[in-house]
């Protein structure tokens, strides 16, 4: 590929567009994982078929994006292939160079040869270079295949898989959860205000013990199936945030908007005389998917080992709680809240099944809580980047007099997997096959929510509110299976039922 070929390729680099939708680098990242193996081939095979699956979910690529990543594929295994010619042809040159020593004319004519290679060779890998930053800046942005029975569209266009616990009670004003936690010296919103700000919060008295109750609750039944209870850090690299799927900065957004919060980078010692140095840049973690996703990185599994389940608690911290346009009010939509998580990281013959476990193990819980609620298929609009697919679990909440989201379940294939690394040996299950010589394949990752603590109370609260003769709330009926979690004893507020 001289001359032309090579012009052509540079040319379409300088006139690409610099806009970049990704900031996980193409080289070391500050987790220190290899970067993201991303499936070109799978994706030039099927431009087709990956254009009208972004244009359903609504994701956010430059037009003509699957087509440029098409082209920019065939021209990375072009230049490689050259790459690799030149370079041996320039091993050949060296050995003419020794053989022509003793003739000073094939001598002149084999050191201007290996000049022009060396000169091809240093412009071939700086064209390779730039067209693997781009292809796989692109590659990164393009978002998980779809399962073919989620429903397309917005949210309005979700399917109700199933419906569970008692008939939903009326609408009504006096359920709200913030004027019964009020009433009840069980939330304090102003307190919070004055300390941190709007959409922060102190429970108190029945209300924190019953955060402890549902807690440890729902961790039981998770450990009950067969989860591992793991402990999260609640502060994360971002570069595991972006590998797992989550945007820590709105890309779309022309001002700095942060979707999570940052830890300020700072500058130390770096204790061995040499100066100081910059620590990476952390997030505080959105959920303890994150943190548990990133506790599989970068490892190999035998077949055997699979599924891996996990139940992690973690607090979760959402910069984006006051939003315009959302419901703020109380504790439904708040920065900060303890969150129990599931995680499963599976073989790919295995996750459909492992979805539909989640889901069953969700079920058991909230039937515990005696709530009212519902399962959705999520549509194309609500997945995200990450999601093959996703259920929604929704309570009724009279006070707020409509459904809320309680719960979400989502199989994100080898989305992850691929940008975090997670393996695992194929085709060994015979006994016959050494680990060795196993094709290494890339595990499926899901996740589910066991309990959102803030949502479950005010699930809680609006349902099960009690009141005197004259409208007045004097208490809370709550479930009997939490009953086992209380530690604070009896309690006039609470009646178990």
């Amino acid at each position: 590929m001289r001359g032309r070929e090579l012009c052509r390729i540079s040319h379409t680099l300088q006139h690409s567009s610099t806009k970049r939708h990704v900031v996980i680098s193409s080289k070391a990242s500050s987790s220190g994982l290899p970067k993201p193996r991303l499936d070109y081939r799978d994706i030039t095979e099927n431009v087709v078929f990956k254009s009208h699956n972004a244009f359903n979910r609504k994701a956010s690529l430059p037009l003509g994006a699957l087509q440029k990543i098409s082209k920019l594929y065939e021209d990375q295994k072009t230049l490689s292939s050259t790459l690799n010619k030149r370079r041996h042809e320039q091993s050949q040159v060296g050995e003419l160079i020794k053989k022509a020593a003793k003739t000073a004319q094939a001598k002149q004519a084999a050191l201007q040869e290996a000049k022009a290679l060396k000169a091809e060779i240093s412009g071939l890998e700086t064209t390779l270079a730039e067209v693997d930053t781009e292809l796989f800046s692109l590659a990164l942005a393009v978002p998980n295949d779809t399962h073919p029975d989620v429903p397309i569209g917005p949210e309005s266009a979700a399917v109700t898989l199933s419906e569970h616990g008692p008939a939903p009670v009326p609408s009504s004003s006096s359920r709200d959860h913030v004027s019964i936690g009020r009433q009840l010296g069980l939330i304090d919103l102003e307190s919070a205000a004055t300390v941190t700000g709007s959409s922060w919060y102190y429970l108190l008295n029945e209300g924190a013990l019953l955060e402890l109750a549902l807690t440890n609750y729902a961790l039981s039944v998770a450990i009950r199936h067969g989860f591992t209870p793991v402990t999260t850090p609640d502060v994360v690299r971002s570069d595991i945030a972006y590998r797992c799927g989550f945007q820590p900065r709105d890309p779309t957004s022309d001002t700095p908007v942060s979707q999570m919060y940052h830890v300020s980078n700072s500058l130390s010692s770096s204790g061995d005389g040499t100066g100081t140095h910059v620590h990476p840049e952390l997030v505080l973690a959105g959920t303890a998917e994150i943190p548990l996703a990133g506790m599989f990185a970068d490892k190999i599994f035998l077949p055997q080992e699979l599924p891996k389940k996990v139940v992690g608690l973690g607090r979760a911290f959402r910069a984006e709680a006051g939003a315009s346009g959302t419901d703020t009010r109380g504790l439904y939509r708040v920065h900060q809240f303890t969150k129990l998580e599931l995680f499963v990281v599976s073989m790919e013959s295995q996750s459909e099944a492992m979805m539909e476990e989640l889901r069953r193990l969700q079920t058991e819980i909230f039937e515990g809580l005696g709530l009212s609620f519902r399962v959705l298929d999520m549509p194309t609009e609500e997945l995200g980047a990450s999601a093959y697919r996703k259920y929604d679990i929704e309570a009724w909440m009279p006070g707020r007099g409509g459904w809320g989201e309680i719960s979400s379940t989502s199989n994100c294939t080898d989305y992850q997997a691929r940008r975090l690394h997670i393996r695992y040996k194929a085709g060994i299950t015979d006994g016959n096959t050494p680990p060795s010589k196993a094709a290494t394949c890339f595990a499926h990752t899901l996740n589910g929510t066991a309990a959102a603590i803030p949502r479950l109370i005010v699930a809680l609260l609006e349902n099960g509110a009690r009141f005197d003769g004259a409208g007045a709330v004097v208490g809370i009926d709550l479930p009997k299976v939490l009953k086992p979690f209380w530690v604070g004893g009896d309690t006039e507020i609470i009646q178990w039922v």
